[in-house]
Protein backbone atom coordinates (compact mmCIF):
# COMPACT_ATOMS: atom_id res chain seq x y z
CA UNK A 1 0.00 0.00 0.00
CA UNK A 2 1.31 3.45 -0.92
CA UNK A 3 -0.34 6.53 0.57
CA UNK A 4 0.05 10.19 -0.35
CA UNK A 5 -0.44 12.30 2.75
CA UNK A 6 -0.91 16.01 2.33
CA UNK A 7 -1.41 19.25 4.19
CA UNK A 8 -2.34 22.65 2.87
CA UNK A 9 -3.14 26.25 3.70
CA UNK A 10 -6.71 27.42 3.31
CA UNK A 11 -5.95 29.27 0.06
CA UNK A 12 -4.24 26.27 -1.59
CA UNK A 13 -5.32 25.26 -5.07
CA UNK A 14 -5.65 21.86 -6.70
CA UNK A 15 -2.55 22.76 -8.71
CA UNK A 16 -0.57 23.30 -5.48
CA UNK A 17 -1.64 19.91 -4.08
CA UNK A 18 -0.74 18.14 -7.32
CA UNK A 19 2.63 19.92 -7.43
CA UNK A 20 3.40 18.89 -3.84
CA UNK A 21 2.57 15.25 -4.58
CA UNK A 22 4.73 15.35 -7.70
CA UNK A 23 7.60 16.86 -5.68
CA UNK A 24 7.19 14.10 -3.08
CA UNK A 25 7.68 11.38 -5.68
CA UNK A 26 4.59 11.38 -7.85
CA UNK A 27 1.27 9.58 -7.91
CA UNK A 28 2.46 6.29 -9.46
CA UNK A 29 1.43 3.38 -7.28
CA UNK A 30 -0.52 5.51 -4.80
CA UNK A 31 -3.67 3.74 -3.60
CA UNK A 32 -5.00 6.23 -1.03
CA UNK A 33 -4.85 9.90 -0.09
CA UNK A 34 -4.71 11.04 3.54
CA UNK A 35 -4.96 14.29 5.47
CA UNK A 36 -6.16 15.54 8.81
CA UNK A 37 -9.83 15.00 9.62
CA UNK A 38 -10.34 18.75 9.95
CA UNK A 39 -9.06 19.31 6.38
CA UNK A 40 -10.59 16.31 4.63
CA UNK A 41 -13.88 18.07 3.90
CA UNK A 42 -12.26 21.12 2.31
CA UNK A 43 -13.28 21.64 -1.32
CA UNK A 44 -9.66 21.44 -2.52
CA UNK A 45 -9.10 18.11 -0.72
CA UNK A 46 -12.28 16.67 -2.20
CA UNK A 47 -11.31 18.00 -5.63
CA UNK A 48 -7.94 16.23 -5.36
CA UNK A 49 -9.63 12.94 -4.51
CA UNK A 50 -12.02 13.28 -7.45
CA UNK A 51 -9.29 14.42 -9.85
CA UNK A 52 -7.05 11.45 -9.02
CA UNK A 53 -9.86 8.93 -8.54
CA UNK A 54 -8.43 7.88 -5.17
CA UNK A 55 -10.14 7.50 -1.80
CA UNK A 56 -9.42 10.22 0.76
CA UNK A 57 -8.94 8.99 4.31
CA UNK A 58 -9.40 11.56 7.10
CA UNK A 59 -7.01 11.05 10.02
CA UNK A 60 -8.09 12.22 13.49
CA UNK A 61 -5.76 14.54 15.42
CA UNK A 62 -5.34 11.90 18.15
CA UNK A 63 -3.87 9.53 15.57
CA UNK A 64 -1.69 12.18 13.90
CA UNK A 65 -0.01 12.98 17.21
CA UNK A 66 1.17 9.38 17.62
CA UNK A 67 3.13 9.30 14.36
CA UNK A 68 6.86 9.97 14.30
CA UNK A 69 7.73 12.32 11.45
CA UNK A 70 10.99 13.02 9.63
CA UNK A 71 10.43 16.77 9.70
CA UNK A 72 9.01 19.12 12.29
CA UNK A 73 7.28 22.39 11.57
CA UNK A 74 6.20 24.43 14.58
CA UNK A 75 3.22 25.67 12.55
CA UNK A 76 2.18 22.06 11.91
CA UNK A 77 2.63 21.06 15.55
CA UNK A 78 0.42 23.95 16.67
CA UNK A 79 -2.25 23.25 14.06
CA UNK A 80 -2.31 19.44 13.99
CA UNK A 81 -0.23 18.08 16.85
CA UNK A 82 2.17 16.43 14.36
CA UNK A 83 5.56 17.61 13.14
CA UNK A 84 4.30 17.23 9.57
CA UNK A 85 0.65 16.70 8.71
CA UNK A 86 1.59 15.20 5.34
CA UNK A 87 4.03 12.69 6.82
CA UNK A 88 1.88 11.76 9.83
CA UNK A 89 -1.26 11.25 7.73
CA UNK A 90 0.58 9.12 5.16
CA UNK A 91 2.15 6.93 7.84
CA UNK A 92 -1.09 6.52 9.78
CA UNK A 93 -3.08 5.36 6.77
CA UNK A 94 -0.32 3.15 5.36
CA UNK A 95 -0.40 1.28 8.67
CA UNK A 96 1.99 -0.61 10.94
CA UNK A 97 5.48 -0.99 9.53
CA UNK A 98 5.03 1.82 7.02
CA UNK A 99 7.96 4.03 6.12
CA UNK A 100 8.28 7.38 4.42
CA UNK A 101 9.84 7.28 0.97
CA UNK A 102 11.46 10.64 1.79
CA UNK A 103 10.68 13.69 3.94
CA UNK A 104 7.73 15.85 2.95
CA UNK A 105 7.92 18.07 -0.11
CA UNK A 106 6.40 21.50 -0.55
CA UNK A 107 4.64 22.92 -3.60
CA UNK A 108 6.55 25.72 -5.37
CA UNK A 109 4.07 28.30 -4.05
CA UNK A 110 4.46 27.05 -0.45
CA UNK A 111 0.73 26.41 -0.08
CA UNK A 112 0.79 22.59 0.16
CA UNK A 113 2.97 19.75 1.41
CA UNK A 114 2.92 16.06 0.57
CA UNK A 115 4.69 12.89 1.62
CA UNK A 116 4.51 9.32 0.42
CA UNK A 117 4.49 6.38 2.81
CA UNK A 118 4.58 2.74 1.92
CA UNK A 119 3.85 -0.42 3.86
CA UNK A 120 5.81 -3.42 2.62
CA UNK A 121 3.83 -6.40 1.45
CA UNK A 122 3.72 -9.15 4.04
Amino acid sequence: MRVAGFGFRSAATLHALLAAIEAAGGIAGVTHLATGADKAGAPVALALSRHLGLPLVPVPRAVLTTQGTATCSLRSVEATGAGSLAEAAALAVAGPGARLLRPRATSPDGMATAALAERPRS
